[in-house]
């Protein structure tokens, strides 16, 4: 793993932040976007106190360069995946109260960094972390320890890859509002690049699952459904929506929200962000309120 360390000095450049950076560079983003990188990491050299960046090989390294940040305040350049490998990785390690992210978001699949109010341009997303102020926002934790920032949809049906716009060096994407829909931003996140081992999902169909909030039943397993969506809101809940299956005239929508979501039933298979897992008989996830900080832009 290859680091840089970089330093901006106060008297040549008065607006410098008394700050310390550790700019950990995705291999992807290296990859598919070098011109980003480069002009991220020159942005970030000159407005920070001092900046070390880590560029590692490969998921081994990434999470050895968080591990060692001390007080650095770690900045991830890299797509969906790259946020959501930092954000499993810090949960894994209880460090999520106290840390905050940063994140330059460069890659080809940034849909979750546009839905959290990330600029997808290097330069605008660069400057939002020197100038930016931390917000802390929720996320869902399964009993598995996983983690969900965006979105959980039964089941996991596959959304065709879409080309996304305003990742180049100066991109300027509109940002879409934080959770305008649950079921927008599982199409959002299908496209993502996995950051945990996927597995290949099954058919999509009705299934037969139960659905429970906060220990009320919202369906049971007489009730074939379509869809069922499960998504952090605001205040600590999870946000539930339940597609029934329709015959004839569309059945409506079911919808609730609590802290405990627990889904039950025949095996079933689940999108987590980017990520297809199961099958399982049963997942709960639990709504965490303020559980991870991230850096966005001022105002």
């Amino acid at each position: 793993m290859a680091e840089v360390a970089t330093s901006a000095s106060s008297s040549a450049n008065p607006s410098a932040r008394s700050d310390q950076l550790l700019v950990v560079v995705d291999p992807a983003a290296r990859r598919l976007d070098g011109e980003s990188v480069r002009i991220a990491k020159d942005v970030l050299s000159a407005g920070a106190a001092h900046t070390k960046v880590c560029l590692p090989d490969g998921p081994e390294e990434f999470a050895r360069a968080l591990g060692r940040r001390g007080s650095r305040r770690p900045v991830v350049v890299g797509d969906d995946s790259a946020l959501l490998r930092a954000v499993a990785l810090l949960h894994r390690r209880r460090e999520l109260a106290g840390c905050a992210l940063s994140v330059v978001p460069v890659g080809s699949a940034l849909g979750l960094a546009r839905s959290l109010g990330l600029p997808t341009g290097a330069v605008a997303a660069a400057r939002a972390v020197l100038d930016g102020a931390e917000r802390r926002l929720d996320l869902l934790v399964d009993d598995s320890d996983g983690v969900v920032l965006g979105a959980v949809g039964i089941p996991p049906v596959p959304v065709p890859a879409r080309e996304d716009a305003g990742s180049g060096p100066e991109g300027a994407a509109a940002v879409r509002p934080w959770l305008r829909t649950c079921q927008s931003l599982v199409r959002t996140l299908a496209a993502s690049r996995p950051a945990r081992t996927a597995v290949a999902p099954g058919a999509a169909g009705p299934a037969r699952l139960r659905v429970e909030v906060d220990g009320v039943t919202l369906v049971d397993l007489d009730q074939p459904v379509d869809a069922v969506t499960v998504a952090p809101g605001a205040g600590g809940v999870a946000v539930v929506e339940v597609r029934p299956l329709s015959v004839g005239t569309q059945a409506s929508p079911l919808t609730a929200s609590g802290r405990r979501v627990t889904v039950s039933g025949a095996h079933f298979r689940y999108r987590a962000d980017a990520v297809v897992c199961g099958p399982v008989g049963t997942r709960t996830w639990v709504a965490r309120e303020g559980a991870w900080g991230l850096t966005l832009p001022a105002g």
